[in-house]
């Protein structure tokens, strides 16, 4: 048996090295061919990468439509997390009704004063009914701020429509 195995193995690599196998479809180095270049058209413009889409992408586009998420019921939880670099705010929050989605700290300019900073919590509310538990209606939300924005901030206010929370430093 072990006469057989080094038999087979030996011949195995005497053919493996030989040109005639090296360049035949019976070698699977070879199954794929070897990769040939080809030069990309250009459209008049200098030279063109065909990784670089030709468009901008739709999230930098001016005309963007703003964001119309309603005011969630209430904000049940406020944390301002530190971090090398700035702060995370993160803010917990039961919506009126079942499934809400798309959540998002909105700045609110209006309120927003010198050492204040305001923020909307508001998510899309589908019309669907309410539940008596607050577990499928709660979403949670973090914003990270630098330390450049946190600079002259001494309270933090996020809004809701039946309460308002705040931190202060």
């Amino acid at each position: 048996m072990q006469k057989a195995l080094s038999a087979l193995v030996v011949s195995a690599l005497v053919l493996t090295s030989c040109g005639t196998i090296r360049d035949s479809r019976l070698n699977p180095f070879n199954w794929f061919g070897r990769s040939q270049s080809t030069a990309v058209a250009s459209d008049g413009t200098g030279a063109a990468n065909p990784l670089i889409p030709q468009r901008r992408a739709s999230i930098f586009r001016p005309d963007a439509p703003a964001y119309s998420g309603q005011l969630l019921g209430e904000v049940s939880e406020l944390l301002i997390e530190r971090r090398p670099g700035g702060a995370v705010i993160r803010v917990t929050g039961v919506a009126d009704r079942l499934g809400p989605f798309e959540a998002r700290l909105v700045k609110n300019e209006d309120q927003s004063q010198a050492g204040t900073l305001a923020y909307d919590l508001r998510a899309y509310q589908p019309p669907n009914p309410t539940t008596q538990s607050d577990w499928p209606r709660t979403v949670t939300v973090a914003v990270h701020l630098t330390d450049q924005d946190l600079r002259d901030v001494r309270e933090i206010r996020v809004n809701a429509a039946r309460n308002v929370r705040t931190s202060r430093r």
